[in-house]
């Protein structure tokens, strides 16, 4: 493990940070790892409720490392497949993640950086910020986000994104749905810290794991199957520690304490 991603826990937030601003924090297969790595320590820490993603530097992610791209050109079938792999395991571990995640986006977010952003489930920028799916103006595709981007901001959206590669600023990104509030640069630290710890104080762990589980799974049903599976699970929720809990507290006009 080096120290491209660093990790702390303070007040039940975790904070992961892309530490590569010498290279604009850019993705290589060895930085997705360790992403990867250190977002799982995040998810299995009992200490940490609430995830912020957050990059040192002038830019959060600006897309895939020059040198990397480079060497994909050279890789077999295997090889880039293994590497596809490695990213999409890496979106799909945030997505499904029981945790919150939240993406406190500086500087440009371009490419895998924002997939990165868009994977999470709040975003907040800065007007500085950038976004954009580049891929396409260097001949490439931006596959494996466009699963998440088309739940997200629907097909009619992701099309003109996806197909033009523009880079866009933060008030589009909003307009877009892409981004929930923009935020001075001086300030965006001090806000997502208090949206967070206000998700820490006043949310149930169990009820936000289990709606973000609903969130993806519902949507893949027939409208049956998809009120079936909520029943079920309406009916499970009331039987976890913090239904119990949140309703005896409510009942007795006491104070919760998530």
């Amino acid at each position: 493990m080096t120290n491209m991603v660093l990790y702390e826990v303070k007040n039940r937030i975790g904070y992961i940070t892309l530490n590569r601003p010498e290279k604009r924090n850019a993705l290589s297969f060895e930085f997705v790892r360790e992403i990867k790595s250190v977002f799982a320590a995040a998810e299995n820490d009992a200490g940490c409720k609430i995830i912020i993603i957050r990059a040192n530097g002038e830019a959060f992610c600006a897309g895939a490392d020059l040198a990397y791209l480079q060497q994909l050109q050279n890789n077999s079938h295997e090889e880039n497949l293994a590497d596809s792999n490695n990213l999409m395991e890496l979106f799909r571990m945030i997505y499904l993640s029981k945790k919150v995640v939240i993406a406190q986006v500086n500087g440009p977010a371009l490419a895998g950086g924002c997939g990165l952003a868009t994977v999470c489930d709040f975003c907040f920028a800065t007007p500085s910020s950038t976004f954009g799916y580049t891929e396409v103006k260097i001949g490439f595709i931006p596959a494996i986000v466009m699963v998440f981007l088309i739940r997200k901001v629907g097909e009619k959206t992701a099309r003109e994104l996806l197909l033009s590669g523009n880079v866009f600023d933060a008030a589009h990104a909003k307009a877009y749905q892409l981004i929930n509030e923009i935020y001075a640069a001086e300030e965006i630290e001090e806000k997502v810290n208090s949206i967070a710890a206000t998700l820490v104080k006043s949310t149930s762990a169990q009820s936000l794991g289990m709606v973000k589980e609903m969130l993806a799974q519902a949507q893949n049903l027939s409208l049956d199957e998809a009120l079936c599976y909520a029943a079920e699970m309406n009916a499970h929720a009331r039987k976890t520690d913090d239904c119990i809990k949140g309703i005896s507290a409510f009942l007795n006009k006491e104070k919760l304490s998530w």
